[in-house]
């Protein structure tokens, strides 16, 4: 694996400077990378090793069509969600992610900055723990608009890490007092596994529930407040679910992953007659150890 951090070429030509780092066995590295790209489901599970090591993650994702929480929105579009992450074994990360819309004006719409911590429990390390906080930066000056959030979760996987289930929460801060909390639960299996090539299938389903219909990511460009009009409820509740088909593919430092995915949107108020809807979606990831 390189032992130096490389100039990399991320949308604006962003450009880093040369540092030397402690030596480690390749094996060692290896190993690590092996887990954040096959193993983790999202940027919020992190490194699970004690050893001293530090990364920058670059990923790109397409999603084939755009809907908010879940739900139509009657425009056909695309969305790209580019992100550059930074991890260290010891538990700090953190990431500037952005998402660009294919057909709405301006076509950036929300830039997103997080900064957290997150750790194994036990001897064995099957258990995940992370807490959060992101700021969003949006593209068009609308009031009332959420302008943060704290997020926090926990996961455990079986020692083979064949299954999991994560919960995590979030706190919405800058409007009404508002929050979710997800239910995630996979299962993962082997396809293909060599020194030099890995594939993997991994189903998960997800619940996503909460006191208020919010996606924050999409918020500004598809108008809330026109979704609240029918869907404004003061009681927790299913927003929707969603079950996604990955196919995962990984080459040492590289990964790419191509994923079916259908939501089922909830009942809400006046919100009835909602249709399932669908999407593909094509990701792609490279990491560099520092």
């Amino acid at each position: 694996m390189t032992k130096y951090l490389i100039p990399i070429l991320w949308f604006a030509s962003i450009s880093y400077s040369i540092a030397q780092v402690k030596p480690v066995e390749e094996n060692e590295v290896d190993e690590i990378i092996d887990n954040i790209l096959m193993e983790e489901e999202s940027i919020d599970d992190f490194l699970y090793s004690a050893t001293n090591f530090q990364f920058l993650y670059l990923s790109l994702n397409y999603a084939s069509d755009t809907y908010f929480s879940g739900r139509d929105i009657d425009v056909d579009q695309y969305n790209l969600r580019p992100q550059i992450s930074y991890m260290h074994s010891k538990g700090f990360y953190g990431s500037l992610s952005g998402i660009y819309y294919s057909e709405f004006s301006p076509h950036w719409d929300v830039t997103t900055a997080t900064a957290g911590y997150g750790n194994s429990i036990g001897k064995k390390k099957l258990l995940r723990y992370y807490a959060s906080y992101s700021q969003y930066f949006y593209s068009n000056d609308i009031e009332d608009l959420y302008n943060g959030t704290f997020n926090a979760g926990i996961g455990i996987h079986n020692k083979k890490r064949s299954l999991g289930t994560t919960l995590s929460g979030t706190y919405y801060l800058g409007g009404e007092h508002t929050y979710q909390i997800v239910s995630r639960t996979y299962a993962s299996f082997n396809l293909l596994k060599n020194p030099k090539h890995k594939i993997k299938f991994r189903p998960q389903i997800s619940f996503i529930t909460g006191t208020q219909l919010v996606d924050v990511s999409q918020v500004s460009a598809l108008k809330e407040e026109t979704f609240n009009e029918n869907t404004e409820t003061s009681d927790y509740t299913l927003i929707y679910s969603q079950i996604n088909f990955p196919l995962l593919y990984s080459s040492k430092s590289f990964d790419i992953e191509f994923g079916y995915n259908l939501n089922f949107p909830s009942e809400i108020g006046m919100d009835t007659n909602l249709e399932n809807t669908s999407f593909f979606n094509i990701s792609l990831g490279y990491i560099i150890d520092l």
